[in-house]
Formats: C-alpha cells, sequence, structure tokens
C-alpha cells in the first residue's frame, strides 16, 4: 500500500484517497461555479441551455434573440438572420475558471474574425472592429441592439449589449468573454460607477476579481483577452461553426433595413429601402430543413429561390434537438466580378452613354455543382418612381463553359431587349439628372437552360418567370454612375 495514496491506514481509520478527496473537492467547486455563471443565462430558456464539465462551461442556443433585429442599418451586405445550431459538441464554451495570459492580446490586432465573447442571450459578440479593422459601429453596420449578421447569416453583437441590464438586473454579467471571466454592464454590482478600467475594458475589484465592463463608447465590451485564449485564424480557437444554406452576398450601399418581423414561427420578414423604393426579404425555413427565399421587389414581384440544408444552417428553434454537430459543407463562394469596376464602385465612363457605350467585361467563379447555364440582368429603379425597373442587358443561355463575356460583347449566349431602346443588346446608362445613379448586375446559375417565344422579344420579367425553379445560386455586382455637371 502507498503511504502517499492512503494516509489514514496507518491509523486505523477508514481509507480515502488524497486523490479522491482532492477531484471531489474540485468537482464541487466546478459545480458551484457553473450553477453562479448559469444564473446569467436561465431567463432565456428553453432557448439557451447550459451545462458544465470540470474544465469548461457550455452554452446551446439558435443565436437569435428575441428582440427586434437589423432595423436601423446602413451598411448592409444582404445577410439576414438565421438560426444556427449552437448545440451538442458545436456549442459555445469558455473555461469555468480562467487564467490570466502571460501575454494578453488585443482586439486592436487580434481576433478581427469569429466571437470575442458570448451574450447571456446566446448571442456571439464579435470584435468591436469588423474584419477589415473598422468600428461597426460608427459605419451603420450595426442595428439598434447593436448587432448584424455575418456571411453565414449568423446574427451577432458588436458592441456589448447594454438592454440584458434590465433583463438580468444589477449584479448580474450580461455576457462572459470566451477566456473566462464575466462582463458587467456600466455600473459594479453595487451600483458604483465603474472606475479604472485597463485597455480591455476590465479590471480587478476585492468582490469579483478581474473582470470586464460594457461600456458605450470603444472598445465597448472586452478589448482583447485578459485570460489564456488560443488564437487559430483570426480568431478563439474552439468556437461553433455558423452555416448558412446560401451562399454569402454583397453589400448593398444605399440600402437602409427599417423592418423586421417574425410572421410567424420558422418565418421571418426584412424590409429595406433603396433609392426611394422599399423592398422586401421573406423567408421560411421548410419541414425538411430548407429555406426558401422571396426577393420582392418594389413592384411587389418576387424573384423564388429554394436552398436545401447545408450542415448546420436548417432548421429554426421550432426544431432545434440536441446532438452532436454537423460537419457543414463547404459553402459555394459563386461570384459575379468585373475587371473595370468593383462591387460598389463606380463604372468607367466608357461603359456608358458619354463614353463609348461598350459593355463591361464581366467574369464568375465557383459556379455550384449542377449549373448546366448561366443568365445575366443589369436592370436599375430610378428614384421616386414606382414603375418597372429600367433594363439594360439580359443575355440568358449561357453554356457551362464559359467562364467570362468580354468587353463590348454581341454574341455570347441568347440576348433579350432592353427598355431604353428595346433592342436585343446592351443599353449603356445615361444618368439623367444630379446625383449618383445604382445599377444591379445579377447573374444566374441554373440547372438547365431556359426556352421562351422570342418572337417579340425576351423580356426582363419573361425571363425572370422562365428562371423559376432552375436557379441554383446569384451573385450580385451594384455599380454606380453620377454624370459630371459639365457634361
Amino acid at each position: 500500500m502507498k503511504p502517499r495514496l492512503w494516509l489514514f491506514a496507518a491509523l486505523g481509520l477508514a481509507a480515502v484517497p488524497v486523490i479522491a478527496i482532492a477531484s471531489h473537492r474540485q468537482a464541487a467547486s466546478s459545480s458551484a461555479t457553473a450553477e453562479a455563471i448559469a444564473a446569467s443565462f436561465k431567463p432565456f430558456a428553453p432557448n439557451v441551455k447550459t451545462r458544465a464539465d470540470a474544465k469548461n462551461f457550455y452554452v446551446e442556443s439558435d443565436g437569435m434573440p428575441d428582440h427586434p433585429l437589423m432595423v436601423g442599418i446602413t451598411a448592409w451586405q444582404q445577410q439576414v438572420p438565421i438560426p444556427q445550431r449552437y448545440v451538442g459538441s458545436n456549442a459555445w464554451q469558455f473555461p469555468l475558471r480562467p487564467v490570466p495570459a502571460a501575454n494578453p492580446l488585443s482586439g486592436k490586432t487580434h481576433f478581427f474574425r469569429g466571437a470575442m465573447a458570448l451574450a447571456a442571450d446566446g448571442v456571439p459578440i464579435f470584435n468591436a472592429l469588423n474584419n477589415r479593422g473598422v468600428d461597426s459601429f460608427k459605419i451603420g453596420e450595426l442595428d439598434e441592439f447593436g448587432g448584424h449578421c455575418g456571411r453565414a447569416d449568423d446574427y451577432h453583437y458588436h458592441i456589448a449589449p447594454l438592454y440584458l441590464e434590465k433583463i438580468l438586473g444589477r449584479g448580474k454579467p450580461i455576457a462572459y468573454a470566451l477566456d473566462g471571466y464575466a462582463i458587467y454592464g456600466q455600473s459594479e454590482p453595487d451600483g458604483k460607477p465603474v472606475t479604472g478600467l485597463d485597455e480591455f475594458n476590465g479590471h480587478t475589484t476585492a468582490a469579483l476579481g478581474y473582470h470586464y465592463h460594457g461600456t458605450k463608447t470603444y472598445p465597448y465590451l472586452n478589448g482583447g483577452f485578459h485570460g489564456e485564449v488560443q488564437e487559430i485564424g483570426g480568431q478563439v480557437d474552439p468556437q461553433p461553426r455558423a452555416q448558412s444554406p446560401r451562399p454569402d452576398t454583397p453589400p448593398l450601399p444605399g440600402a437602409k433595413i427599417t423592418a423586421f418581423s417574425r410572421p410567424k414561427p420558422g418565418s421571418y420578414s426584412l424590409t429595406y429601402v433603396i433609392q426611394g423604393q422599399t423592398c422586401l426579404v421573406n423567408y421560411k425555413v421548410e419541414t425538411n430543413g430548407s429555406y426558401t427565399f422571396d426577393y420582392v421587389n418594389p413592384e411587389g414581384k418576387a424573384i423564388t429561390l429554394n436552398y436545401p440544408q447545408r450542415g448546420q444552417g436548417g432548421g429554426g428553434r421550432q426544431q432545434e434537438r440536441p446532438g452532436p454537430s454537423i460537419t457543414p459543407a463547404k459553402p459555394t463562394d459563386f461570384q459575379l466580378i468585373s475587371s473595370v469596376v468593383e462591387n460598389g464602385g463606380l463604372l468607367p465612363k466608357a461603359f456608358t452613354c458619354d463614353g463609348e457605350s461598350a459593355s463591361p467585361p464581366v467574369a464568375w467563379k465557383n459556379a455550384p455543382a449542377g449549373t448546366k447555364s448561366f443568365a445575366l440582368v443589369m436592370h436599375h429603379y430610378p428614384p421616386g418612381e414606382t414603375e418597372a425597373p429600367h433594363v439594360y442587358w439580359l443575355a440568358y443561355n449561357i453554356s457551362l463553359d464559359i467562364k467570362a463575356i468580354p468587353q463590348n460583347d454581341r454574341t455570347t449566349g441568347a440576348r433579350g431587349v432592353n427598355t431604353v431602346n428595346r433592342r436585343s443588346q446592351y443599353a449603356p446608362p445615361c444618368s439623367q439628372g444630379p446625383g449618383k445613379k445604382w445599377y444591379i448586375l445579377t447573374l444566374y446559375a441554373l440547372s438547365d437552360q431556359v426556352k421562351l417565344d422570342t418572337s417579340s422579344g425576351v423580356t426582363r420579367d419573361t425571363l425572370l418567370k422562365s428562371l423559376e425553379g432552375k436557379v441554383l445560386s446569384a451573385s450580385v455586382l451594384n455599380v454606380a454612375y453620377e454624370r459630371q455637371r459639365s457634361e
């Protein structure tokens, strides 16, 4: 018998292993710590679930808070909130007992990807600086609650969700940083004002030890990590993967989100205004986990796209179930580009009626599996007008082996008629009146070619009607043109 393991045997007392005593005490301590942490998340049950082991605390949620979403965003990337499957092995986690880092890392130079904290309502919180190192709050990317959606249609905050103080009450953390330290609101639990915050928005008090605070000025929450974390690929590792059934979308300059609603469980509607026109994105999760999106133009006409369930992207809150995460398939990066203008950029004069009236060169990449042909549409909604959009370019039945349309091309694919001169060719933008005008080029990847009556010319409406049920993916290139006053 080893004396160091059985201290009491020689005294004739009950033999109790020292290791067992230590483990028991550690488990009891972990249980007490986990119970204290769980108190912040409990008000949001059952949509937010928690558990713990001896080392980590885990939070499961779908990332969809109950407050209004997206309203007020003026720098929109066209993503919308979709329930995520942060469950099982894909749950959020942070250490029960945080350890101060030997070399604390700042959010000014690290962690431009992924979350840095998790709010009590189960919503992740990203760096206050976006992936370009710019303060998201200051450039109109965030809604009234400090959140927006990422490329995976995943809703997250970029500033501290201070509204949670009213729900949780004074003295409870509103979030936890992924290093395990708690994030409190704008005052200490005893009501006293916060003083002496470090560069990470944290400090040490006798009552709480080290902890962070949410503030209304940068860095808004933990501006880095006082505690130990592992950074891989510019983000804290491990952390859950978000997944959307549809490809990520480009920014839509000039759009402002004005409303968001949930007409019924698993159904959502987002309203935005662009150039004085009101548009809608209506979407819902189907019983098989796929999503149906209706992109509704100012006339009330919709393009309907169905996206099959992909990895963790499918399923609404009413379908959430525990279990291991699913390894998501690699999302398609179908993208329309041009060598002469970037998305959101100014179209060079050569491609307008003030120049050579040439059609711009365009190209595309990463077409989804199953693509058989492509269709291209270029249109524009005049400010303050409610009639059908002006159409400048229609090309369809573009074969799969074609990856680009060269400048001033007149032969690629079949051609539809524009609304400028009613010809089956490119019509150059001819901006009227002051100010910048926006033109939208949309490329559709199709599961088949389309069959149309061409005797009277193919219009945008007839083309879009023929695409129903065939669209696998779509990519948008937004370009602008502004006539100089001297012209």
